[in-house]
Order: C-alpha cells, then sequence, then structure tokens
C-alpha cells in the first residue's frame, strides 16, 4: 500500500482491492487484509502483518503483477531478499510508471508499505500476471536470467509452485527464447 494514502484514495490498493475483487466476491471485511497506507508508526504496522500472516497459517496463493524494472510487490531492485513486510523507498522508474494514475507526478506517493521477498517465497503458490509488451524485456530477464537483486522478479525462479500467466505480447520473447508457454 502506498504510504500516506487513506484507504478510500482510488489510487490506493485497499480501493482497487475493494472495488476490483472484495464487492464481488462472498467475503466478510475482516477476512480482507490490505496494509494501512495512514498507519501512524509503519514499521508496527509491518510487523503485525507479518504477524497476521504466520497466525494465519502462512499464505495458500500470492497474487503478483511485475514492474517495468522487475519489482514485485513494491520490491525495488536492490531490496534484500530477507525482507519480510518493510517499508519501502519507491525508485523514480517506480514513481514514473505510477505517475499516470495520479494528476500530477508530484503526487505519486514516494513510500508504500510492501510484504518482503521473504513473504513472498514462503507462499505456497504464486500466481504473477504481466501484460503489455513493454513488460517484455523485463519478463524474459526476471524467468531466464541469473537470480539477482537488480530484478526481484528473478527470485520467483527459485519457488516450486510458480504461474505465469500473461498476453502474447508480454511473454513473446520467452518463447522467442524456447521457454515452453501455453496458448
Amino acid at each position: 500500500e502506498y504510504l500516506g494514502l487513506s484507504p478510500h484514495h482510488e489510487q490506493s490498493y485497499r480501493y482497487f482491492m475493494q472495488d476490483n475483487l472484495f464487492d464481488h466476491i462472498d467475503i466478510k471485511p475482516e477476512n480482507t487484509h490490505v496494509l494501512n497506507g495512514l498507519a501512524k508508526n509503519p514499521e508496527a504496522e509491518c510487523e503485525a502483518y507479518n504477524k497476521l500472516i504466520r497466525d494465519l497459517g502462512g499464505i495458500d496463493l500470492q497474487l503478483l503483477g511485475m514492474g517495468h524494472n522487475g519489482h514485485i510487490a513494491f520490491n525495488e531492485p536492490g531490496d534484500d531478499f530477507g525482507l519480510e513486510t518493510h517499508l519501502v523507498d519507491l525508485t523514480e522508474s517506480t514513481i514514473e510508471a505510477n505517475k499516470r494514475f495520479f494528476e500530477s507526478r508530484d503526487e505519486v506517493p514516494r513510500h508504500a508499505l510492501s510484504m518482503g521477498i521473504k513473504n513472498i517465497m514462503n507462499a505456497r503458490r504464486i500466481l504473477i500476471i504481466v501484460s503489455g509488451e513493454e513488460k517484455a524485456d523485463i519478463v524474459k530477464e526476471a524467468f531466464t536470467g541469473p537470480v539477482t537483486k537488480d530484478v526481484p522478479a528473478s527470485v520467483l525462479q527459485l519457488h516450486p509452485d510458480v504461474t505465469l500467466v500473461g498476453d502474447k505480447a508480454a511473454l513473446h520473447k520467452l518463447v522467442e527464447a524456447g521457454v515452453p508457454v501455453c496458448g
């Protein structure tokens, strides 16, 4: 979640999840968990989220997207793979990519609260969804290149149960590299 955005702000991830998923399925609000971008103590919010994950027995299915720089869940290039939920300084490339959702670049938050790579890698199953030609290079790098902190999504190569779903535009360079894809 973006630090500083209300759950009712149209660009908050809480709002996105509520509007695009939770309002359309039979789920009790108390069974939905999104980090609080207005937390007075972001570090305490992160620790509480880690505890919630542990108390609930872990994550069964982790749903992810991937940023243009290979970030997953706001884990930016260079972030430590051992981190759990934490406060993130967003990179200029992430701010630039997300400015289209705000009235101006200046309105894009500069920080977020994010599950860490450790949380993600501890999930039993991972589903990652990508789309668009502009993601084709980073998708290929993430899934055929070396595992590196420079491309956070590359760590997914080490998980035993990852499903990548994408449109032809995002996946075509995997096909060109000889990676088998369905569809």
